[in-house]
């Protein structure tokens, strides 16, 4: 799909080729065994690199690094975006290993590191065959990420880092290779942390992975606290510049708000599947619920949230692949564009699933039903990546407002 200011989104043959490959991977593969994995809390690790073999860990990576090599006119991160969404759309936690395995793991070495670190790292995490974490936020530092408490010093040849982080998805799996952190390494002249980004590799002394979170949704994902105790790293793992470190995340984290907002997608459309098929069966006072307007119209609420979030999902997928293409958009239109999609979308996920839930009824409460899994899964999409409050003050911004 190419970036048209006339905003007529169609997606090329190639990506609704692309789509049905997952679509069908998705269910035939993954689908079956959620219910348990969910129940289990599995995190299905032969799959996930099924997933890889599959080649969307490297869909927006270059061959040289064992990635898909697509031009930008090929729509790499709108190719990321479809896959996601339909992941999501059978399960939200395979659709947020995907996501963040390449936002928040490959491409922060893709975008700042060094030759070296590239060769290093990225092929075995473009395969799929393993993964990497982004640890960002705190117990004290989540949308405040100027708060970043960990700190990492040198000593001789090496990097000294302490500190904890929270909520960090892939980083505990047996195929985790490494999280990429932040951590103040000096303080400026005017007063404020200088923050850098440190790579560390997975079974370093000093990294420590805590028990695994026991959450709301997202059973299937693998998500750990980290502890770092005197980890110490050679200082070559530095990545980027150093003291840009938070400046880097916040442009990682803006591919990663679109990603987000396909994963919502993906929610919603699963939301108007289930409805769509219970509505026609389900039997209440002589005929098909569906034929009920009450119940009908609230489907169709489903439907234009679909469309509007989907429009709005590709929109910044495409302004995404046109960065840096003549006449393509510019960063700041980019970053509006992403954080509308963000915001939209993941609220109405939420609304989705809680209209979904309220169409099935006393059925939607049931754990055996997918909508009950749904609904509790949604109400991250509208924390993680930014907040739905920081969406808010950055479009706010983007308007000229000067809010704080």
């Amino acid at each position: 799909m190419v970036y048209d200011r006339r905003m007529t989104f169609e997606l090329s043959r190639e990506h609704e080729e692309f789509r049905r490959t997952v679509r069908d991977f998705a269910e035939t593969v993954i689908a079956p065994h959620v219910p348990q994995w969910d129940k289990d809390h599995h995190f299905p690790t032969g799959v996930v690199q099924q997933m890889g073999d599959l080649g969307l860990f490297g869909l927006v990576a270059p061959e040289e690094y064992g990635g898909a090599g697509l031009a930008p006119e090929d729509g790499p991160f709108t190719s990321l975006c479809l896959a996601i969404e339909e992941l999501g759309r059978v399960d939200q936690s395979m659709g947020i290993t995907l996501e963040a395995g390449v936002g928040l793991g490959i491409n922060p070495i893709l975008s700042f590191g060094t030759e070296e670190q590239k060769q290093a790292w990225l092929p075995d995490l473009v395969s799929g065959q393993r993964l990497a974490g982004f640890g960002l936020t705190e117990p004290g530092a989540g949308s405040d990420a100027g708060a970043t408490r960990t700190k990492a010093v040198v000593d001789g040849d090496s990097w000294v880092v302490n500190g904890s982080k929270q909520f960090i998805t892939n980083s505990g799996s047996d195929i985790t290779s490494l999280v990429t952190v932040t951590a103040r390494t000096g303080t400026r002249e005017d007063g404020s942390a200088e923050v850098s980004a440190i790579v560390l590799p997975a079974g370093t002394p000093g990294f420590l992975v805590e028990p695994a979170y026991d959450k709301l949704g997202w059973h299937i994902s693998d998500t750990h606290p980290l502890t770092f105790e005197d980890c110490r790293v050679p200082v070559g793992n530095l990545l980027g510049e150093r003291g840009r470190g938070y400046a880097q995340f916040l442009a990682i984290l803006d591919d990663g708000r679109v990603a987000i907002a396909a994963l919502a997608v993906g929610l919603i459309q699963a939301c108007v599947d289930l409805c769509v098929e219970y509505a026609g069966d389900r039997q209440t006072f002589g005929g098909p619920i569906g034929r009920k307007q009450g119940v009908a119209f609230q489907i169709a609420d489903l439907e234009v949230m679909l469309h509007a979030s989907r429009l709005l999902t590709y929109r910044a997928a495409a302004m995404k692949d046109a960065m840096g293409t003549p006449g393509g958009p510019s960063m700041k239109d980019f970053k509006h564009a992403a954080s509308i999609a963000k915001l939209y979308t993941s609220e109405s996920a939420v609304t989705a699933t809680r209209i979904a839930t309220q169409v099935f009824g006393g059925y939607g409460f049931m754990e055996e039903y997918a909508v009950a899994r749904f609904y509790r899964d949604a109400k991250i999409l509208e924390i993680g990546e930014g907040t739905s409050e920081v969406q808010r003050m950055l479009i706010a911004r983007g308007l000229g407002l000067p809010v704080e």
